[in-house]
């Protein structure tokens, strides 16, 4: 018995020294974490898109149709749509979870955002709804 404690302890006190790990695996994270970010400004409509999400960079370049796919009014209306649904979920945070629905997305129907942010918003609602198996709207996310 007094053996086995002593090599429990001994193979803690081994694991518990290994220091040198941690540091590169938060370089990697930070890596990670701007590779997983992604950007959209427009100066002259005075917005910025943040999104940052795990996988979603490699998602939209390998998985979700290409840009031109679909329409900018068929994106528009399902991107209305899941703007309503996801800011009622934000603001329900005891039915909702609050960790997938922080803050609540300012997406005015009236303004034309163009091409590029509504792919990226519809793509990421699609991302979202397909990695977390979410539902936000009456039709099932499809690719």
């Amino acid at each position: 018995m007094k053996t086995i404690v002593t090599l429990l302890f001994l193979g803690l006190f081994m694991v518990s020294c290994n220091s040198s790990k941690p540091s590169t695996m938060m370089a990697s994270n930070v890596n990670n974490k701007e590779q997983d970010t992604v950007r959209i400004v427009n100066d002259s409509l005075e917005y910025e898109i943040l999104i940052i999400e795990p996988g979603f960079n490699s998602w939209l370049a390998s998985t979700a149709k290409p840009e031109g796919y679909y329409s900018q009014e068929y994106m528009e209306a399902r991107n209305r749509q899941y703007v309503l649904e996801w800011n009622q979920r934000v603001m329900q945070p005891l039915r909702y979870n609050s960790k997938l629905y922080e803050a609540p997305i300012d997406y005015q129907p009236h303004i034309d955002y163009g091409y590029e942010v509504n792919y990226k918003l519809y793509n990421y609602f699609i991302y979202f709804q397909l990695t977390y198996k979410q539902r936000l709207g009456p039709f099932t996310p499809r690719i």
